[in-house]
């Protein structure tokens, strides 16, 4: 029987400062694939609190993580919600649990504060898969929101988020210089830079 020998070769010693690798910056056009702005969830793992954190908690979570939205879950793993930066900053949503519960603010929670899935928009990752950028940014022209959710079937036929598409990283992937309209806050927003600048 043969063996294989292995020559081990020494660890290098570095003789200066080395640089770091980083990825290309990624530079879309509208007629790129809608897909290519995908935060997906089979590669990216989401960012999720239970529906009884604290507020202050979540919040921390999403600074830490470098997040603008965490997913609200329940106790069999379903999202039942979700929160922005947006809830978390403004006092509106957490003013109004407090005075409806009567509570102090270390007692409220995500769950009071989520919008709930049952007023979440959505669209099938098979639509889509069928889009460029331009076109996924006209059929949202009167979303508000910064953040559509993006759904498919899972092997046992339930559905399930598969990722997120942000209005933010759409106009920073297409990488319009445009000065001095103020960063979209939503799809209807970056849809009125996007007609209104000869994309």
């Amino acid at each position: 029987m043969n063996q294989v020998t292995f020559s081990h070769k020494p660890l290098i010693q570095l003789n200066s400062a080395p640089l770091l690798a980083i990825p290309a910056a990624r530079r879309l056009l509208p007629t790129s694939p809608a897909m290519t702005v995908l935060t997906d969830f089979s590669q990216v793992a989401p960012q999720s609190v239970d529906a009884d954190t604290p507020i202050d908690e979540a919040h921390h979570k999403m600074r830490y993580s470098g997040v603008r939205l965490l997913f609200v879950m329940d106790h069999q793993a379903h999202c039942v919600g979700i929160i922005t930066s947006k809830e978390m900053i403004g006092t509106r949503r957490i003013n109004l649990a407090m005075q409806q519960r009567n509570l102090s603010r270390e007692d409220i929670t995500a769950e009071m504060i989520m919008t709930p899935w049952h007023k979440l928009s959505a669209m099938p990752v098979a639509q889509l898969a069928s889009l460029t950028i331009e076109d996924l940014v006209m059929s949202m022209e009167a979303f508000t929101e910064q953040h559509l959710l993006i759904t498919e079937q899972n092997d046992h036929h339930e559905l399930r988020i598969r990722g997120i598409i942000s209005a933010s990283d759409i106009q920073s992937a297409v990488d319009k210089e445009i000065n001095p309209v103020p960063r979209a806050k939503s799809f209807a927003e970056i849809c009125q830079v996007i007609t209104g600048h000869d994309l």
